[in-house]
């Protein structure tokens, strides 16, 4: 992921989605700015493209940040698919992975908790949050594309989703 033009030191805009706006902007993902509280954005992955959702609530001082793809989960397939949620979301250390009730998709989310620090959201914060979103997406889609598609067990799409190769074929 490419970093923003912000020096260091440089006055931190009391609005995250500025910062967040410099980021996206500077990865070339094309964006939409549908108010001074949300922005959504698209970043092409290796599985697919994820839809990047920021809305900034003042009131609570909060930035809530869903990555989401489009893969859609078929009623069938939905208790095996809670279970892998489960299992996913032992893995994380920020933000976890649920089903949006509506179109019944996955997507991955956290909020960052911005009370009280004067400057607001750093750069490297913000960075790191949708750099773990896009990440973590990029890791798990196979599992839930394997519970959705292939018709496994969520025991064995993790194990699947996990396992890792040494070197290159």
């Amino acid at each position: 992921m490419t970093t923003t033009g912000l020096a260091t030191g440089q006055e931190i805009p009391a609005n995250p989605l500025d910062i967040v706006e410099e980021i996206i902007a500077a990865n070339d993902w094309p964006f939409d700015r549908a108010s001074d509280d949300e922005l959504v954005a698209e970043s092409r992955g290796r599985w697919c493209d994820y839809r990047l959702f920021f809305v900034w609530r003042d009131d609570v001082s909060a930035l809530h940040v869903s990555c989401a793809f489009d893969l859609k989960v078929p009623q069938t397939r939905r208790r095996e698919v809670n279970d892998l949620l489960s299992l996913l979301n032992e893995k994380l250390w920020i933000g976890h992975f649920d089903i949006t009730a509506e179109e019944g998709m996955p997507a991955f989310r956290h909020t960052l908790p911005l009370r009280g620090l004067p400057a607001g959201a750093s750069v490297e914060q913000l960075e790191d949050v949708v750099d773990a979103a896009l990440t973590e997406c990029e890791r798990f889609y196979p599992a839930f594309q394997f519970v959705v598609w292939g018709g496994k067990s969520a025991n064995e799409a993790m194990e699947a989703a996990l396992f890792e190769t040494i070197g290159e074929a």
